[in-house]
């Protein structure tokens, strides 16, 4: 049955504004300009092949033709976005090539081929979202604007319209508490560290990886610049961010009237932070000083972010309070802009372990503010969507997003079967409102393309395709390949970790420690498929090297399979040291803790021949934002204690802080940083049995702690570019450990 949604006119129209075009050929517009710009970025010199048309939209929503005319493709749209779209759909339909967030396969035909027939494509969605704030710390803390171009590019090319734009935030924050007559020291200790500056803007935390350097702010407000002329011209409307009541306790001093309280201690195991009071007059104030000084800076689009109560529930339940609370927030957005319009993270609603919010207080919250006036985002579409719960967000339009991935963490997962179902199941629903969009609000990306492929290749889609033709194209695209062998592995991966969406890592990056299976880890002891049919399609895909080797895809996808493979295997060797030692059998420990120190140095060496994979890369990055030492060193602990400590605490309970809730498994971390733990763990182990005497894990944790401590201001160097043979090096490792991986029971490691 034909699936439709209900479409929010209102917003689609600020969206998506352009003029009718006059009968015959007339000067190219900015559409046709950025699209054509974009062309000449990608495709180098086989961009003049194409010719970029505007025409208007389809019932106020973006649409996209292609056709051949005189020997050249003609792509037509009322948008730079909608342009960017049908060169995409023309080199993934028509070339069979793929541009991704992870990798490109652009061998392009010598003579592009022509289009039979016009092809005209709208869309269904007129909200495209994609960014979570987290995402602006786990993956792009350190990019420069070389980086953030391809992004855009990227972003353009699957349809992306409303990308969340936050980049500089504190060269905003500067300017108004200077104007509020905060000091430069008061600033410098309330806004955080490069690292962890998401969770500063939703008020989280304070001060934490600061002081922030002033080159730092200088250089992200030209760089936010660059990034919102870019995506401005390919006629995005940018998501940029609201006040949302967090502020300095030093604020006190200047207005000690003011009604500043501290929140609850955040879930995270952080010290609550200083929220002003939203119906205080201060509140509409500053909102409004907010906004101005933004767009002073940066334009607006009319489109704002402000998450009051991001992971901590309201001080009242009181349904008008909660109204009361609300109305303020919008109205310091619409104190300076009377267009403005809120755009709201459900995730409160789904996260909140106390079920504060129930439906009358929902209502009360969401109500207060006009329909057309704010937009909700369903983060957690994909695994737990609450659209269903809530009524459809009580008549606001709201747009159905996909998580996917916490914390940036290095996995190979995806729950792609349960994804398009929730995805089907909302847009057949007579129940579902002003279903308006659809999005992807990741933590982290990168290691799994195939997952953003999937959502953004709906955004041209009126419903959901079928999973196995649809992966079956996809795997051709990725590699250029129509060999059969290639769409079997992919059906594998479909079957097994494209089918979880548990992130399946390895314990080896825990901090370790005997096996308790009432502590939580942040890793998965046990894969939810057979892990030896991920191993049987790791063996097939590498076989395929004489046919796919030149395609640097597939050489990519070679690393990152093989490693999950090892990775899943890696659990058992931990749970085979775990056993010797509760039989005391000092020999058989030995044995096994050397297996395990051989796996880290393994995994350590496949993943140093990818440039994705490797910490001095991430490092390097980093510190190339520094103009001093001083700089450098503060850059390079940011980098460092995010993917390990993730802050200053270090405690017994892996979930007391967020110590490894980023971890990656790169090349240098298994060298550096799990390496040396296990190392010293396995040490302690030993001589427990020598001597006859029980390990005392709180001693180790303590020497753990100082540790890993002094690891995240250390200074190492860690090698930033790639190293050996992908292919040779997975080959070597699948054969070594063949016997192990096939040994390993059906139900996991």
């Amino acid at each position: 049955m034909k699936k439709t949604l209900i479409l929010f006119a209102g917003i689609a129209s600020l969206l998506l504004t352009c003029s009718r075009s006059p009968a015959g050929r007339k000067p190219e517009g900015p559409a046709e300009s950025s699209a054509r710009a974009l062309a000449g970025r990608l495709l180098a010199g086989r961009a003049n092949s194409f010719e970029f048309e505007r025409i208007d939209p389809e019932d106020g929503h973006d649409v996209f033709e292609v056709e051949s005319r005189g020997g050249r493709i003609v792509i037509r749209g009322p948008s730079g976005v909608a342009l960017a779209s049908g060169l995409n759909w023309y080199l993934k339909s028509v070339c069979r090539c793929q541009v991704s967030i992870s990798g490109d396969q652009l061998v392009l035909p010598l003579v592009f081929p022509p289009v039979r027939e016009k092809i005209r494509i709208p869309t269904p969605y007129p909200l495209r979202y994609f960014f979570n704030y987290c995402t602006f710390s786990y993956t792009m803390a350190w990019w420069d604007w070389a980086r953030w171009e391809r992004m855009i590019d990227w972003l353009a090319l699957n349809g992306v319209n409303m990308p969340l734009s936050v980049t500089g935030q504190e060269a905003v924050w500067s300017a108004v508490l200077k104007e509020l007559g905060l000091g430069g020291k008061e600033i410098r200790e309330f806004i955080v560290g490069p690292a962890y500056l998401p969770w500063g803007w939703m008020g989280n935390i304070d001060g934490l990886g600061g002081p922030l350097p002033q080159s730092w702010i200088d250089g992200h407000k030209d760089l936010e610049q660059k990034i919102l002329a870019r995506e401005r011209e390919l006629g995005m409307k940018p998501v940029l961010q609201g006040f949302t009541g967090h502020v300095p306790l030093t604020l006190k001093s200047k207005f000690p009237e003011a009604k500043i309280r501290q929140t609850g201690d955040w879930s995270a195991g952080f010290s609550g932070t200083y929220f002003l009071d939203p119906m205080d007059p201060l509140f509409r104030r500053i909102g409004k000083l907010f906004i101005e000084k933004q767009t002073a800076l940066f334009g607006t689009d009319h489109l704002y972010a402000a998450d009051t109560f991001n992971e901590m529930d309201p001080p009242s339940g009181d349904p008008e309070f909660l109204r009361s609370i609300s109305a303020a927030v919008y109205r310091s957005m619409a104190d300076a802009d009377p267009e403005a319009v809120w755009v709201l993270q459900g995730w409160f609603l789904y996260y909140s372990p106390a079920q504060f919010w129930t439906q009358e207080r929902s209502r009360a919250f969401l109500g207060a503010v006009p329909d057309d006036r704010m937009i909700i985002l369903d983060l957690f579409g994909d695994q737990h969507p609450i659209w269903d719960k809530f009524q459809a967000f009580y008549g606001k339009p709201w747009i159905w997003n996909v998580v996917h991935n916490f914390g940036g963490k290095t996995s190979l997962n995806g729950d792609l079967p349960r994804m398009a179902a929730h995805l089907a199941a909302a847009l057949g629903s007579p129940a579902r409102g002003k279903f308006s969009g659809i999005g992807m609000m990741m933590e982290g990306f990168g290691d799994n393309p195939v997952v953003q492929d999937f959502i953004m290749d709906m955004v041209w889609r009126p419903g959901v395709p079928e999973l196995g033709p649809w992966i079956r194209d996809f795997a051709r695209r990725r590699y250029g390949s129509d060999d059969p062998a290639v769409a079997d592995v992919w059906k594998t991966l479909l079957e097994t970790a494209y089918q979880t969406p548990v992130q399946s890592g390895s314990l080896i990056c825990d901090r370790p420690g005997l096996y308790d299976p009432k502590r939580p880890y942040r890793s998965v002891p046990n894969v939810p498929y057979d892990p030896r049919a991920l191993a049987v399609a790791c063996r097939k895909y590498l076989a395929l090297e004489d046919k796919l080797g030149g395609a640097d895809t597939y050489r990519l996808d070679a690393v990152n399979i093989a490693r999950q493979v090892l990775s899943n295997l890696s659990n058992a060797f931990v749970m085979a040291v775990d056993a010797a030692y509760r039989s005391g059998d000092l020999r058989k420990l030995q044995s096994e803790g050397k297996k395990l120190l051989d796996m880290i140095r393994d995994l350590d060496e496949l993943l140093a021949t990818r440039e994705e994979f490797l910490l001095g890369k991430w490092i390097a990055d980093a510190k190339r934002w520094a103009v001093s030492d001083d700089e450098s060193r503060l850059l390079e602990w940011n980098a460092r204690n995010l993917i390990t400590l993730w802050g200053t605490k270090c405690t017994e309970g892996q979930f007391d802080d967020l110590n490894g809730y980023a971890q990656k498994q790169w090349a240098g971390l298994f060298s550096g940083y799990y390496l040396p733990r296990w190392q010293t763990f396995l040490e302690k182990l030993e001589k427990s049995l020598r001597e006859g005497k029980k390990m005392k894990r709180a001693d180790f944790l303590k020497e753990m702690c100082a540790w890993e401590q002094a690891w995240s201001r250390s200074r190492e160097v860690y090698r930033d570019d790639a190293k050996g043979d992908s292919l040779a090096v997975a080959k070597k490792l699948m054969k070594k450990y063949e016997a192990d991986i096939f040994g390993q029971p059906k139900g996991g490691g």
